[in-house]
């Protein structure tokens, strides 16, 4: 169980969208701030791999925050500059916490 003094980390939430200049929502738009949060960051591990020829870099991580209930896998985080896609959102049984399981992929110059 996680108790709020663990909760360390600041991270950013953001989600990709917006509207046109006539009110109308753009799925591909940019990415806008949609919460800053507490959370208990841990990486879980690391791997290399070889996507198109080019090696990557894929940091998984858990990100623990309090319950809330507008953070969908379509959105990503920023935590310390780096950039994580979201892929599963994943709600305490005791509503009292969401682990955010994310991963970073970046590409590893040589």
């Amino acid at each position: 169980m996680t108790t709020i003094g663990q909760l360390r980390d600041r991270i950013k939430i953001q989600k990709q969208g917006g509207s046109d200049d006539w009110g109308n929502p753009l799925p591909d738009g940019p990415w806008t701030d949609h919460a800053t949060v507490w959370a208990h960051v841990l990486h879980q591990n690391g791997a290399q791999a070889i996507k198109a020829d080019a090696d990557t870099s894929i940091v998984r991580a858990s990100m623990r925050i309090r319950w809330r209930t507008d953070i969908t896998a379509a959105m990503r985080v920023i935590f310390m500059g780096a950039v994580y896609e979201i892929d599963a959102v994943l709600p305490g049984q005791r509503r009292d916490f969401v682990d955010l399981a994310c991963k970073r992929v970046s590409d590893v110059q040589v």
